[in-house]
């Protein structure tokens, strides 16, 4: 019996921690409607706390000559009110042919939302598998929280436009071209791993730059 009994108590307590990690996987619960900075007086709260005008910016971007997707992001940064409410979006713009490089959002999936044009997207999941698919205007897409996805504007002649939502106030982005190839890994490194030479690397740096 006093084996059972320990038996139990440690399941109980496995349980326990399980638990305690799962609640921690999204952003906390509040115990507000809302959090304000320390600065405002929650009672002095306006509607245009409530209210973010980033985008309207976005919408008057001259996208001539670029190659990769023009972003705004409403995030907990930008846009405070979003505080513990445990959402957060982003405009994009892509140009012709344009493309957001393969990336990842390590505290939250994505729903992509397209607003205007055609997208090519895809993601890989832990298995390797490429997911891809071709959206229209008013298609939806999701990217699961942590892996590794990527979105081209599959038309040369005109830009798409959409809008990406978040499940958390702060998803983060790690976009692999600049963390790869950008931040000071050495060439020996980085050519041994991709198997190529070092002209290679070099280009893929600069192109960073």
């Amino acid at each position: 019996m006093e084996k059972v009994a320990r038996f139990i108590v440690s399941t109980l307590i496995v349980a326990a921690i399980v638990h305690a990690v799962l609640v921690r996987a999204g952003d906390p619960d509040i115990l507000k409607d809302i959090l304000v900075p320390p600065s405002i007086d929650p009672n002095n709260i306006t509607r245009q706390y409530l209210t973010y005008t980033g985008f309207r910016l976005l919408r008057k971007a001259n996208v001539t000559g670029k190659t990769t997707a023009l972003i705004a992001k409403a995030s907990v940064k930008e846009f405070p009110a979003l505080e513990g409410q445990g959402i957060s979006a982003s405009m994009i713009i892509y140009p012709p042919s344009g493309i957001n490089p393969p990336h990842i959002h390590q505290r939250a999936s994505e729903l992509l939302m397209v607003l205007h044009g055609e997208l090519e997207v895809g993601f890989i999941d832990s298995s390797n598998k490429l997911y891809k698919q071709t959206l229209q205007s008013s298609d939806l897409f999701i990217f699961p929280k942590g892996l590794v996805h990527y979105q081209i504007n599959t038309k040369s002649d005109y830009p798409s436009y959409a809008v990406a939502m978040f499940g958390s106030a702060s998803a983060g982005t790690i976009s692999l071209p600049k963390t790869l190839f950008g931040t000071g890994i050495s060439p020996d490194i980085l050519s041994k791993a991709f198997k190529v030479d070092g002209d290679t690397i070099s280009k893929l740096i600069r192109g960073t730059q």
